[in-house]
């Protein structure tokens, strides 16, 4: 893993899906930097409809919900 992009609006969901991704990153003890992107041409290039969603290296790995931070652990141990 490279980097971990948040995609959304900036609305509270997307804030806390950030807080989660960066506290998952952090129980993992990973030196991946987290980044939050809101340019809609950005996030419509990477064909995300439903928002917040997380990337992985340029590959949505999830998309529409807020996860918790338990959750995101669990969806970067399947990339690690």
């Amino acid at each position: 893993m490279k980097l971990i992009q948040v995609l959304g609006t900036g609305c509270s969901r997307c804030h806390q899906t950030e807080k989660a991704v960066k506290d998952a990153v952090a129980k993992m003890g990973l030196d991946v930097p987290v980044e939050f992107v809101s340019d809609l041409k950005k996030i419509m290039a990477m064909g995300v409809m439903g928002m917040p969603a997380v990337a992985v290296d340029g590959k949505v790995i999830l998309a529409g919900q807020v996860p918790t931070a338990d959750q995101m652990v669990r969806l970067l141990s399947k990339l690690a």
